[in-house]
């Protein structure tokens, strides 16, 4: 059984899912708190909405520290990643030993998981991404320093105050490198 909680952070209302095996899905800040609580609803029935057990509230409290400017490292969380095909593991593996303030572009993890050229298809599983932030697909960009392809609420905007927030981008600068 899967079971939801909504918390409050610097960017808005985010909201995480978990099962007995660890977190399943984090959602960022939709329009609104309610909207947020509406999708995950809608995901998992009204009544999955709980409180969370110790170690996803330990997540959630990281989660917090990191989007208030803390080098949070989010790596030890656990996750359930049931039904993610075995690519877009892979590539989740390596976003995760991403340090805070720290950035990969898509063709560096290809080569990583010992698939050079596939850089494309790298951006697809981050669009996949289930459990954004724990999975940190904001500290991944182009090969050019562009910010690309970010599909949390606010896109491009949302991806570069998350940046910045944790020091990889200056508050006025538009890319990296």
């Amino acid at each position: 059984m899967t079971e939801f909680a909504l918390f409050d952070t610097a960017i808005g209302t985010c909201g995480i899912a978990w099962t007995e095996q660890g977190i399943s899905d984090v959602l960022l800040p939709g329009r609104s708190s309610a909207q947020t609580r509406t999708t995950l609803a809608s995901r998992y029935g009204p009544t999955a909405e709980s409180e969370p057990p110790v170690t996803v509230a330990g997540t959630i409290a990281g989660i917090v520290r990191l989007l208030d400017g803390a080098p949070e490292d989010l790596a030890d969380a656990e996750l359930d990643l049931t039904g993610v095909p075995e690519f877009n593991r892979q590539v989740y593996a390596v976003a995760r030993t991403i340090s805070p303030g720290r950035t990969l572009c898509y063709g560096d993890i290809a080569v990583r998981i010992g698939q050079p050229g596939a850089a494309r298809a790298v951006g697809r599983a981050m669009g996949d991404n289930p459990c954004p932030i724990v999975i940190p697909c904001h500290r991944v960009l182009a090969a050019d320093g562009s910010l690309h392809g970010f599909s949390g609420y606010g896109g491009i905007a949302t991806k570069r105050r998350m940046l910045q927030i944790e020091g990889a981008l200056a508050p006025d600068e538009p890319t990296l490198f």
